[in-house]
């Protein structure tokens, strides 16, 4: 089956276009035909794209908005879209009405519209990229919502709940619901492929790091806790947001500062976090290096809370899953800042672990879907950085979802 993945982010439509194959009860993916980014959508906009039997390009393109980038990638790919037999789409927030992959239809793109107000940078997109597709392709190609939330839908109970009034919380819906479940599924089954161990058998704790930043812990292949909640905002620092902060500070910064309490939430979705704490960039990179060369105190404590708060829960979840086989790494800091990997993880011999500081500082820069290993042979839990490929997840949930509504 040719599958088109659209991957529609905040600023961002990332896209591949594959062949799913299935044999033997086991499904692959193809090396990608085309595959790509527009990138800086609503700014200065590119498109990068790369395939078989065609070197990397990126040019300069228009692209206000998240229709208009996807009518860029379509235009890329005129020549083959009549041969494309099913897109797949990541969804970040599937609430608690779609917790699996779902084939897109007018009543489910309501029900992605109807979620906005729980994810509001990236719902709205991912409805984009869907329109902008069908607005192409018309409604005759099957299209599927492969929904972050849906990996963590096997969490138990006692990790769901707030701590609130129940009828309130069962009125409104409120639950932690977890996001990132494409990025952590795809690190969970690197690590299985690298190391040959079948995830049924294994525990397993994975940290997706990138602008947006979160953890898992993972049982038998199951997601039994997460550190995002009801929205993405709970849980470690991030590149703009807070993570975890005192309920309480919502109504105390909007009386004293007097603005809504709507307006306070914005700041904690896009002020806080390592902008926020460093108070000049949330790119990780440059805090790094102002650290580093420039002595900048602020950055090299927004450093440190972002590695401790990291640390914190790998405690935690190793309590959760009582004790791990493996760490594994992943996400753009997460696969490319050793420095930041080896903080994390510093001082944590008290629980077997030990990295090596010559592989930690090789792992940079891995290819989509391959791993390597970065801790000492005697480090119990072992310690993997995997590179993410959430686009070939995605292209085998949407055969898988096609083929069982066929």
């Amino acid at each position: 089956m040719r599958v088109l993945v659209i991957n529609s982010g905040s600023s961002s439509v990332k896209f591949r276009l594959a062949e799913v194959v299935q044999a033997n009860g086991a499904m692959t993916v193809q090396p990608a035909l085309r595959e790509g980014a527009v990138k800086g959508i609503a700014g200065t906009a590119t498109l990068d794209v790369s395939g078989q039997g065609q070197s990397r390009s990126t040019t300069r393109v228009e692209a206000r908005d998240h229709v208009q980038a996807v009518r860029v990638v379509m235009n890329q790919l005129a020549n083959a879209v009549k041969s494309i037999e099913a897109v797949g789409h990541r969804v970040v927030h599937g609430g608690d009405r779609y917790v699996e992959s779902t084939l897109i239809t007018e009543q489910v793109e309501g029900g992605i519209d109807a979620l906005s107000e729980l994810a509001p940078l990236h719902n709205p997109a991912c409805l984009a990229g869907i329109q902008g597709v069908k607005a192409v392709m018309g409604a005759t190609v099957p299209m599927v919502a492969v929904f972050d939330t849906a990996f963590h839908r096997t969490m138990p109970e006692v990790a769901r709940h707030y701590a609130i009034p129940s009828d309130v919380a069962d009125r409104h819906r409120i639950r932690r619901y977890g996001f990132h479940g494409i990025a952590h599924a795809s690190l969970a089954s690197g690590y299985a492929q690298f190391t040959g161990k079948a995830l049924t058998q294994a525990r397993i704790i994975t940290i997706q790091l990138g602008n947006g930043c979160s953890v898992a812990a993972i049982a038998e292949g199951n997601s039994v806790e997460t550190s995002m909640g009801f929205t993405p905002l709970e849980g470690l620092v991030m590149g703009t947001r807070c993570g975890d902060v005192d309920a309480s500070l919502v109504g105390f910064l909007a009386e004293r500062e007097k603005v809504t309490p709507a307006e306070v939430e914005r700041w904690l979705n896009e002020r806080s976090g390592l902008l926020g704490l460093s108070g000049r960039s949330n790119d990780m990179r440059e805090l790094l290096r102002a650290a580093e060369q420039e002595g900048d105190r602020r950055a090299e404590l927004a450093i440190d809370l972002f590695c401790y708060r990291a640390r914190k829960y790998l405690g935690a979840y190793l309590a959760v899953l009582g004790g791990a086989d493996a760490i594994v790494f992943g996400g753009g800091i997460g696969e490319n800042a050793p420095e930041v990997r080896e903080r994390i993880c510093r001082n944590m011999a008290w629980c077997g672990i030990s990295l090596s500081s010559e592989d930690n500082r090789a792992a940079v820069g891995l290819r989509p879907g391959s791993a390597a290993k970065i801790s000492m042979e005697d480090s119990r839990p072992a310690v993997y950085v995997v590179a993410a490929d959430e686009e070939t997840w995605i292209a085998k949930e949407t055969a898988r979802c096609v083929r069982a509504n066929g």
